[in-house]
């Protein structure tokens, strides 16, 4: 695949300050150029990384969701366990510790699918999404402020997402990208319902 000339059309970044910043968010002024020449201040927020983790129980067939509120933008939606990895800590790390914490089981494996960012033209916040294949009760839920956990069907994945029932990029992300590991199995299931 032939790729443009990075250099050429790389925008620049003069300088940057923040503006704005706590623990959970900074918000920060960038004075830049672009490829056209044209240069002007444009804000960007940097967020901590966050790591998820698709946790499917031992057959493969459920994964492990919490149903949740929401209130920046008020909605309810299913998700992933997730949270911010903290300093010195490895994203996988930090999906097994989430797992733990929000709904008391240990995951049997830990594998990496993908990073990504979830709005990658005006934050920084990669996203790290994990695989977890299998799971072993350990105790109760350390965290009780994230939302009802409980096991839901692979196959009914497609129609909560087509419903507009997982909302989250990072949930959403997970959950399209293991269904299209699982490829027409999925599918049929869901096709001979």
């Amino acid at each position: 695949m032939t790729r443009p000339d990075e250099d050429a059309d790389r925008w620049v970044v003069h300088s940057e300050r923040p503006i704005y910043e706590n623990r959970w968010v900074t918000v920060g002024l960038a004075d830049i150029s672009q490829p056209s020449g044209d240069r002007f201040e444009h804000h960007t927020v940097t967020l901590p990384p966050a790591a998820m983790a698709v946790v499917l129980d031992d057959a493969g067939e459920h994964v492990l969701l919490a149903w949740r509120h929401r209130f920046v933008p008020d909605v309810w939606n299913w998700e992933l366990p997730a949270g911010v990895v903290e300093d010195g800590e490895e994203p996988a790390e930090a999906a097994a510790r989430e797992i733990e914490e929000e709904t008391g089981y240990r995951a049997r494996s830990l594998e990496h699918l993908v990073t990504f960012e979830p709005m990658i033209g005006t934050a920084r916040s990669a996203h790290h999404v994990f695989l977890a294949r299998g799971a072993e009760r350990i105790g109760d839920a350390s965290e009780v402020n994230e939302g009802t956990f409980e096991w839901v069907p692979l196959a009914e994945i497609p129609e909560l997402i087509a419903k507009g029932r997982v909302l989250s990029s990072g949930s959403l992300v997970g959950l399209l990208h293991v269904l299209a590991l699982s490829g027409p199995s999925v599918r049929a299931s869901r096709g001979a319902e």
